[in-house]
């Protein structure tokens, strides 16, 4: 029998099981039948480790079926070194910018007031396009290339949103 920590989580947390199945995006029954120790499948799993921010095998206590265990195993292995491959393709998604960048502004400078109009509008210009070329092109297929992965604006985002609901929270009480 595998023993799980979900409740001790979600109590230490502060949220009720409603919450932590708005967060995950799972059932509220689901979330019910994890906490009275029923088995669940590994992306079910996933969802509710990463609402928590903990792996998955921190859900546990306990894992007593070897297969379960080699199973957690495997996927948070795949989780690191999908979320490490994503990170280096953004990278150099940004190196390419900056190495262009460098080359478009050593070009600038031999070519006088023209070259100024050149820097400025690559520095400013170039990053808006940037940003949104990476937003509609690049986040969307890293996220089904590496679907175990998290963008840094998603994982900022799950950081964050547990500080603006204590917030609103203390807003609402006060």
């Amino acid at each position: 029998m595998n023993t799980t920590r979900i409740a001790d989580l979600r109590q230490t947390a502060g949220w009720t099981q409603e919450r932590l199945a708005t967060e995950s995006g799972v059932g509220l029954r689901t979330i019910q039948r994890l906490e009275a120790g029923n088995e669940a499948s590994l992306e079910t799993l996933s969802l509710v480790a990463d609402a928590l921010r903990v792996s998955v095998s921190e859900l546990f206590t306990s894992i007593d079926d070897e297969d379960f265990g080699t199973r957690v195993e495997a996927l948070e292995s795949r989780t690191t070194e999908q979320q490490s491959a994503r990170d280096r393709t953004v990278a150099a998604w940004r190196w390419l910018y900056v190495g262009i960048g460098v080359v478009l502004t050593v070009l600038s400078f031999t070519m006088g007031a023209s070259g100024l109009v050149l820097f400025l509008v690559y520095w400013t210009g170039g990053l808006l396009i940037f940003i949104a070329l990476g937003r509609l092109f690049l986040e969307p297929r890293l996220g089904a290339r590496y679907p175990l992965s998290r963008s840094k604006r998603n994982l900022r985002e799950q950081r964050r949103a547990p500080l603006d609901k204590m917030t609103a929270d203390v807003e609402r009480v006060s």
